[in-house]
């Protein structure tokens, strides 16, 4: 429940009321010396908004100020909101802000009918917290929301100020400047607006072009009738699941059948999105589905595809898992060069302008967003060579693109971190030590080898440990005869140079890539020993085991990004951490070829079973803040 206090002079014939009752607000109305009473009254547990009666807003500008889930505290000229963990820091801005005392405009506030900053690009959910206004003189008829506003900000309580674009929220100061600001709220649908605007600002080419034209019309039909955005996000689940099982059938219909159903799954994701922009459906849980179900999805699918091709006599789970393994590699390769960057100053390096320079002319933007294979195109090439030719196909073709684009990111992030100035921060050192993933054995020689570590050159001194240990263990598992005690043997020196790249602060310039290669490295080796087993389930059992894995490491990504931190170290202590899951697979490889299929699924079930339960008792009860990706980035 959520209530709104109208306060100023009343004003007769105008849809503010309305407008709040259709947002879902119960209207009281207050004198100026009786608002922080009817404050106080509302329960605990509710959202209370402060709306001057003369405001005259597009019900949309109303909506993104004013029921944004996301924001304890927002406002808009002429209207402030308070979720239960402001409510008191409004009261005390209330008490300190006399009643009727007029504030200075935040910075979304503006003379109705002008453009905002972003002329044509509609309101969006994501605007900037608010910055303290400049002192204004006060008068008796100021607005009492921008008092308060204005007290929370200086109180130093965050105050987000949504971004209008040509939506139009102000507080006329006569009858001629309200006529224009009713004229600017007739002249602009907002309508138009929210829907545009539902779409992501930035997506790839695929999306942007051949889905989201026609999906934001389906958010649009899901709200009208009460769907969430994870009820739609489950359907993409649950069609993307049946995808993979027509793939497993093995026949030409069948594959054709996923190609289809892996398409619609997509276009359901895309809706799940456009859905909690549309509607400001933002939750914890939402935030927890999206970012671990498009991994399930796609490689639930690369399962089905090697069961199909199993059917026909083709053996691909050796592909099926090391596109699974080049796709999560790219993946940590993005998530720990932005966590490295995350509190960096803007980027003056030549690769850095030369970027800036492409993103400036129309056709190259898209042919780079296209060439890092991001989730439309990867889903789309997919499904189309999944109707079309053979599970081998897919994978090969997937290989292919992935590599070419893991190359032309990742090289643009080395050019970009060796012409970088100024030291990394102790944060994003702390987010890549926790990416790294170390276990108790790691751990432990980092405490040994901590005044050793100390001499390595800063430049290449952690990234150079990281690539001996994943070379060491890679070339070991490959070239040295199955079954026999090396493999064991270069684990335990993996787990000793692993600690040495982690044994200092990761705030070197190229220490972002300590994380993605201890990826390569554990997840290498499971599959390296898997090939090499060459007997029957060995591959699928390690398939499960990388995922399980992948889970894990994915989850701590989104915990770091949420601001919640890693997982908690008892979880990486029960499951090993890398270098001792690493060790576990070796050791298990000592055994007959049975036994080591064994070993790798119980290995998968426990690592599943503890990653999983403490991941959803975390994002179903924490409390952590929801993260939802706006950016547009490729995933």
């Amino acid at each position: 429940m959520s209530t709104a206090i109208l306060t100023g002079p009343p004003v007769a014939g105008e849809h503010l009321l309305s407008d709040l009752r259709a947002l879902g607000f119960t209207v009281v109305a207050a004198e100026d010396d009786d608002v922080a009473a009817r404050v106080g009254a509302v329960p605990a547990g509710e959202r209370v908004a402060l709306v001057d009666t003369r405001l005259v807003a597009h019900r949309h500008a109303l909506r993104l100020a004013l029921t944004d889930p996301r924001f304890p505290a927002a406002a808009v000229p002429g209207a402030v909101t308070a979720q239960p963990a402001a409510r008191a820091a409004l009261l005390r801005a209330l008490a300190a802000a006399p009643a009727g005392a007029a504030a200075g405009e935040g910075p979304a506030g503006r003379p109705a009918g002008t453009p905002g900053p972003h002329p044509g690009t509609g309101a969006t959910a994501t605007g900037a917290t608010g910055t303290r206004p400049a002192p204004a003189a006060r008068t008796a008829a100021g607005p009492v929301p921008d008092a308060a506003a204005a007290a929370l900000l200086a109180a130093g309580e965050p105050v987000h100020r949504p971004e209008l674009g040509v939506l139009t929220a102000t507080v006329p100061t006569g009858p001629a400047e309200r006529e224009r600001a009713l004229a600017a709220v007739a002249e602009t649908d907002d309508e138009k607006v929210r829907l545009r605007t539902a779409v992501k600002a930035r997506d790839g080419f695929f999306t942007t072009f051949f889905v989201s034209p026609y999906s934001r019309y389906l958010a649009r039909w899901c709200a009208r009738r009460g769907l969430t955005p994870n009820q739609v996000t489950t359907a993409s689940l649950v069609t993307a699941l049946i995808a993979a099982g027509c793939a497993a059938t093995g026949t030409r219909p069948g594959f054709a059948a996923a190609g289809l159903l892996l398409l619609l799954s997509f276009v359901l994701d895309c809706t799940d999105g456009q859905l909690a922009r549309y509607s400001l459906q933002y939750s914890t849980l939402g935030a927890w589905l999206d970012a671990t179900f498009d991994r399930a999805k796609e490689y639930a699918f690369y399962a089905g595809l090697a069961l199909g091709a199993a059917r026909g006599g083709d053996d691909v789970w050796a592909l099926a898992l090391a596109a699974m393994i080049l796709q999560t590699v790219r993946h940590v390769v993005d998530f720990a060069f932005t966590e490295a960057d995350h509190d960096a100053p803007g980027n003056t390096s030549p690769a850095a302008a030369l970027s800036g320079r492409l993103d400036s002319v129309g056709w190259t933007v898209w042919a780079r967003r296209m060439i890092v294979l991001p989730i439309g195109e990867r889903w789309a090439l997919t499904a189309v060579l999944t109707a079309l030719t053979t599970p081998r196909t897919v994978f090969y073709a997937l290989l292919i693109g992935s590599a070419l684009a893991g190359c032309y990111t990742t090289a643009g992030r080395l050019l970009r971190s060796l012409a970088r100035r100024g030291p990394r921060t102790d944060r994003a050192g702390r987010a890549l030590a926790d990416l790294a993933d170390s276990g108790p054995l790691a751990e432990a020689a980092a405490r040994a080898l901590r005044s050793p570590a100390r001499t390595l050159p800063a430049l290449l001194g952690a990234p150079a440990a990281a690539l001996l240990a994943t070379a060491l263990i890679l070339l070991t598992a490959a070239l040295t005869p199955f079954g026999g005690p090396w493999p064991a043997v270069a684990a335990l020196g993996y787990a000793a140079l692993s600690g040495l790249a982690v044994a200092r602060p990761l705030t070197g310039p190229l220490d972002w890539l300590v994380p993605p290669l201890f990826r390569a490295a554990e997840y290498g080796t499971i599959l390296v020993l898997a090939a090499r087993a060459q007997t029957d389930g060995a591959l699928p059992a390690a398939f499960g085991l990388v995922a399980a894995a992948a889970y894990h490491h994915y989850d701590t990504v989104y915990r770091i990004r949420g601001g919640t931190g890693a997982p908690p170290a008892w979880l990486v202590r029960a499951v090993g951490g890398q270098e001792g899951r690493v060790l576990a697979v070796t050791a298990a490889a000592l055994l007959p070829a049975s036994g080591f299929t064994i070993a790798l699924t119980a290995l998968a079930a426990v690592v599943a079973l503890a990653v999983l339960a403490e991941s959803v008792r975390f994002w179903v009860s924490s409390g952590a803040p929801a993260v939802h990706d706006e950016s547009g980035e490729p995933a």
